[in-house]
């Protein structure tokens, strides 16, 4: 690791954070938030978005043995900033311009310079809707709860 590098910031689980939101957040507010960052540096495309298809596999209650789920649209796509750093996108479904955007925020990931303007200006935003979105489906799954019970009757009556 050059010494320039943030230790603290620049981490493998802080990349998975920001990779993880970006792949999941809707494509039109992921341009919005990208067009919102600033003049970010040149890059070029290392491999153009493609469009694929991996296995999914799943596991009974989360422990069991491993199975085949079946086959998830994906689009991925990789650049290179002029500076050399390289930024990959992987996003589910047929998104060409959202695998770019990740894969180019992903490069600037790697930029100490950038992670503050990236956290602010994207990842927050981002963590803060798919939480609410999450805490929605939550209420949505809680009105519909039906609790169960059983009346014991006496013996003999």
């Amino acid at each position: 690791m050059s010494p320039s590098i943030d230790r603290e910031t620049d981490t493998p689980a802080r990349r998975q954070r920001w990779l993880s939101l970006l792949a999941k957040a809707p494509p039109g507010r992921l341009e919005a938030l990208w067009s919102g960052i600033g003049q970010v540096p040149d890059y070029a495309m290392l491999r153009r978005p493609e469009i694929g298809l991996v296995m999914v596999k799943g596991r009974i209650s989360g422990s069991g043995a491993p199975f085949c789920a079946g086959e998830m649209t994906v689009t991925r796509a990789a650049v290179r900033l002029q500076s050399g750093q390289i930024g990959i996108g992987y996003v589910g479904g047929r998104r060409p311009r959202q695998a770019e955007i990740v894969a180019a925020i992903d490069a600037l990931g790697h930029l100490p310079e950038w992670h503050e303007t990236i956290e602010a200006k994207v990842v927050t935003p981002l963590a803060a809707e798919a939480e609410a979105r999450r805490r929605l489906v939550a209420a949505k799954a809680a009105a519909t709860k039906v609790d169960f019970f059983t009346v014991a009757r006496e013996a003999g009556s």
